[in-house]
């Protein structure tokens, strides 16, 4: 296994195999690698926080890996580096990614300034790897400066890549039905663009007709007072049309943010979020181990008999894991 500090300083100096393996060590379960990845994100965080996060969502079959590489393409050209997490649907067999974006984006994945980095979602709400924030961080660590985040697919819990990016970017598709409208309205509520994706030939007038109705729902969905108001916008991957107007989307709601001083707050509640995530995370993890399991599975047969109160029952467990902790343990100089 490759030594911390060696690891370390491939990743900032950009080199591909090495910001691969960070990668895999961070997305690992194994308690071992979790402990040497976490001393690798806690090194790395100097050199993160600088780079556009983007999240990108949309229900199957909208182009995202299309419309992502179009994007990806355009901002290499302008001379900027472009990391792509491309967040797949999980083998039920083996928990790898099934759909392999690295094929569907091949001109990017081919480019130097680009990295693409698929990895399986392994049932994670939100359509986000469970390691996507680290992930993130190791990408900017490495000197990209964009970020982009592909996820599944579409629904309410897509709370959690807008809980991790800065923008959140719905494609939307015309004629998709009304069975999913009370889908796209969950994220709409979410979303700081909604792009009208494959807006070229003979979809162009409906994808028009379909922008005038999403504005009317923006309309209705938008808090006032707020220092964005969410953009709908037409794109086509194919023609190459609109992609432009998107990235200067992205810049004006970051500029925006800036000049209303919520930037630097959001990215803040982001970092908290990302700590109640992992003590969650923690808590389930610590009842597998051996001296909890047991405690847990009998809890577990109480509840279902309905011998005891499931609140009374998970208090008790959760004592089990209060011990002292010395206070030199969190403060950091």
């Amino acid at each position: 296994m490759i030594a911390l500090p060696e690891l370390l300083a491939g990743v900032r100096a950009g080199h591909r195999a090495s910001l691969g393996r960070a990668i895999t060590l961070v997305e690992s379960r194994h308690p071992d690698h979790q402990q040497r990845a976490g001393e690798l994100i806690e090194a790395l965080l100097p050199d993160t926080g600088r780079a556009w996060r983007v999240g990108i969502t949309g229900v199957p079959g909208v182009g995202k890996s299309s419309f992502i590489e179009a994007l990806g393409m355009m901002l290499v050209e302008r001379g900027h580096r472009v990391a792509v997490l491309a967040v797949d649907p999980s083998s039920s067999r083996t928990g790898g990614s099934i759909l392999g974006d690295k094929t569907r984006m091949a001109r990017l994945s081919m480019h130097p300034s680009a990295f693409i980095r698929p990895s399986p979602a392994g049932g994670t709400l939100g359509g986000v790897a469970a390691r996507s924030r680290e992930a993130m961080l190791v990408c900017e660590a490495a000197g990209y400066d964009v970020v982009l985040v592909e996820t599944v697919g579409v629904g309410q819990s897509e709370l959690a890549v807008a809980g991790m990016t800065d923008f959140f970017l719905l494609l939307m598709l015309t004629g998709a039905g009304d069975d999913l409208q009370g889908i796209k309205r969950g994220v709409m509520e979410l979303a700081d663009a909604l792009v009208v994706h494959k807006a070229d030939g003979d979809n162009l007038v409906p994808a028009r007709q379909a922008a005038s109705t999403l504005e009317g729902a923006i309309d209705l969905l938008h808090r006032r007072g707020e220092p964005w108001r969410p953009r709908v916008l037409l794109a086509s991957s194919l023609e190459l049309t609109g992609i432009g107007e998107v990235w200067s989307t992205i810049e004006e709601h970051r500029a925006a943010l800036v000049a209303a001083g919520t930037w630097e707050e959001r990215r803040a509640a982001q970092r908290v979020r990302w700590l109640w995530e992992r003590l969650d995370e923690g808590i389930r993890q610590a009842f597998r181990e051996p001296k909890l399991a047991a405690a847990l599975q009998e809890a577990e047969r109480q509840a279902a008999g309905g011998t005891r109160s499931p609140t009374v029952l998970a208090r008790d467990l959760l004592t089990l894991l209060v011990q002292p902790v010395p206070t030199a343990v969190i403060p950091r100089t």
